[in-house]
C-alpha cells in the first residue's frame, strides 16, 4: 500500500476518533443540562434543602463545594508544585528517587473509597475531629497530590531545558532561575494539573462520605470563624458537598422530588466545572503573558 494512502487512512481514523470524543462529550453535557431544566433559579441555587418536602434548594451544598475546593487547593498546590520542583531540580537519580516515584505512582492508583476509609481512620477517628471540612480536604489532598506532583515535575523539567542554562550563565542562582524563569514557563502545564485536581474535588463523593460527612447545616454568614462549628467558614464542621448530596438523593430519596433535585444539582455541578475550567485557563493565560512580556 502506498505510504501517502496509509497516511490519509490513519489521519481520517484519528480525526474520526477525535470527532466521536467531542460529540460524546457534548451529548453527555447537553443531556445533563437538559434534564437539569431550570437549575439556575436563585431559589434553587441559594435555598436550603427541605427534608421530607418538595422544592428544596442546594445553597449549603453549593457553598460547601466551593469552600472545599479552595481549602483543598490551598493545601494541595504548594505541596504538589514544591514536590515537583524538588524531583525535577534537586533530587539525584538513584534508589531513593526511584522509591519516591514508586510511592507516588502507588498513591495515584489508590481507589477513592480506600482513601476515604484511610481518612476516616486518621483524620476523623485518630484526631478526634469527627466529620469535618478539613478532614475532607485532607482526604482529597491525598487523592490529588500524586497526580499534581507528577504533572509539575514533568512540566518543570521540560520547561527548564531551553532556558535553564542561559539563566544560570547570566549569573542567576538556581532558585532565581526556578522562580523567575522555569515556573512561569511551566504555568500552562501546571495549570492543567490544577484543573484536573479541581475537577476531582467537585465530583468526588466516595472519599468525602467518610470524612466530610453527609450533613449540611443551614449557613449564617454573620459569624466568621475558622474553628467554631456554627460558622459557615469553619474548617471543623460537617460539610456535605454537592456530589455527596446527589449521591444521597439518588440512594435514599429523602424528598418526593429527589430525582428532579438530583438532575438539577448535576446540571449545576457540570456548569461549575465548566466555569472553573474556563476561568482558570483565562487567568493562567494572563499570568503566563505577564511573565512572558506578551500583551
Amino acid at each position: 500500500m502506498d505510504a501517502k494512502l496509509k497516511d490519509r487512512i490513519w489521519t481520517t481514523i484519528l480525526y474520526g476518533i477525535s470527532i466521536f470524543v467531542v460529540v460524546l462529550l457534548v451529548a453527555l453535557i447537553g443531556y445533563i443540562l437538559f434534564k437539569g431544566g431550570d437549575c439556575l433559579k436563585p431559589s434553587f441555587l441559594f435555598g436550603n434543602p427541605k427534608i421530607g418536602e418538595a422544592g428544596g434548594g442546594i445553597g449549603p451544598q453549593l457553598f460547601n463545594s466551593f469552600y472545599m475546593l479552595i481549602v483543598s487547593l490551598i493545601i494541595t498546590v504548594p505541596f504538589g508544585v514544591g514536590a515537583g520542583i524538588y524531583l525535577a531540580e534537586y533530587a539525584k537519580e538513584g534508589f531513593v528517587l526511584n522509591f519516591v516515584r514508586l510511592c507516588i505512582e502507588t498513591m495515584a492508583s489508590l481507589p477513592s473509597i480506600v482513601v476515604g476509609l484511610f481518612g476516616l481512620l486518621v483524620f476523623v477517628n485518630m484526631t478526634h475531629w469527627g466529620f469535618t471540612l478539613l478532614s475532607g480536604a485532607l482526604a482529597i489532598t491525598v487523592l490529588n497530590l500524586p497526580a499534581l506532583t507528577r504533572v509539575s515535575e514533568n512540566a518543570i523539567r521540560e520547561a527548564g531545558k531551553p532556558v535553564k542554562e542561559a539563566s544560570l550563565g547570566l549569573g542567576a542562582t538556581q532558585w532565581q532561575t526556578i522562580v523567575r524563569v522555569i515556573l512561569p514557563s511551566a504555568i500552562p502545564q501546571i495549570l492543567t494539573g490544577i484543573i484536573l485536581a479541581a475537577g476531582r474535588i467537585f465530583g468526588e463523593a466516595a472519599a468525602l462520605l467518610y470524612t466530610a460527612g453527609m450533613s449540611a447545616p443551614i449557613l449564617h454568614f454573620n459569624n466568621f470563624s475558622l474553628i467554631e462549628k456554627t460558622s459557615p467558614f469553619s474548617l471543623m464542621r460537617p460539610a456535605e458537598t454537592l456530589a455527596v448530596y446527589i449521591w444521597k438523593l439518588n440512594s435514599e430519596g429523602m424528598v418526593p422530588d429527589a430525582a428532579q433535585i438530583a438532575n438539577r444539582a448535576s446540571a449545576v455541578l457540570i456548569i461549575m466545572v465548566l466555569l472553573f475550567n474556563v476561568s482558570a485557563r483565562i487567568i493562567g493565560k494572563k499570568i503566563y503573558q505577564s511573565y512572558a512580556g506578551k500583551k
